[in-house]
């Protein structure tokens, strides 16, 4: 049952997960070094930042483009980063300062959705990690898109799914990627900084800057 808590025109929040919802970049950036240097890219932790926010084909397309190699083919470098992303969210996953409360306090008003570049299993893994795949409407991969973010395809589908206008919907992002998706899909944004990333220009874009999850509150949507 949706419930519409604001005066604005709000009617969804969606989540972004990496970053959002589980500290998980980090896996990430050891994920694509661990990989991509095997293939022969001679790449570090700080270069990883870079693609914040990538579907992970996209992650793969950028590195080949740039170190081209012969072998392993992209689709096996692709699996092995999100096969060891699945290993360290398992092993290692955390949720996000404030996350659970938030939940807990939105989806009491709003139908709650994910909206991810990640891979559906990936995504599937987070959830159950956490264990918070009951409070989700659904859970939207980029990987069923033409085009990851910063490409606001994720988002615009999320909505279509939620029955909401995209314009009635509240996207959560860490990265520039995903603020930039968020508002091409005519979505308000509230961004909560990568803080590699955190001087990124790219974020400004957002509707509301906050430092984390611990200071949403629902006035703070009443106001966007």
């Amino acid at each position: 049952m949706r419930v519409v808590g604001t005066g604005n025109g709000i009617e969804a929040v969606i989540f972004d997960m990496d970053g959002v919802l589980i500290d998980s970049e980090p896996f990430w950036r050891i994920a694509e070094v661990e990989a991509l240097t095997a293939a022969g890219v001679p790449m570090t932790i700080e270069d990883a930042v870079e693609t914040t926010g990538l579907r992970t084909d996209e992650v793969v397309e950028h590195w080949f483009a740039r170190y081209p190699w012969t072998t392993p083919p992209k689709k096996e470098v692709e699996a092995r980063i999100i096969s060891r992303v699945i290993d360290l969210v398992r092993e290692r996953g955390e949720p996000t300062p404030g996350m659970l409360a938030a939940l807990d306090l939105l989806q009491t008003r709003y139908p709650l959705a994910v909206a991810s570049s990640s891979a559906s299993e990936i995504i599937a893994a987070v959830l159950e990690k956490l264990g918070i795949g009951g409070r989700f409407v659904l859970a939207q991969s980029a990987e069923h898109e033409p085009f990851g973010k910063p490409h606001p395809g994720v988002y615009i589908e999320a909505a279509r799914r939620l029955g909401i206008p995209a314009a009635r919907c509240v996207a959560i992002e860490d990265s520039p990627n995903g603020v930039i998706a968020a508002k091409a899909a005519k979505m308000r944004c509230i961004a909560i900084p990568d803080p590699e990333l955190h001087s990124d220009r790219r974020y400004h874009a957002a509707d509301l800057i906050l430092p984390s999850l611990t200071e949403l509150r629902l006035e703070t949507l009443a106001g966007l």
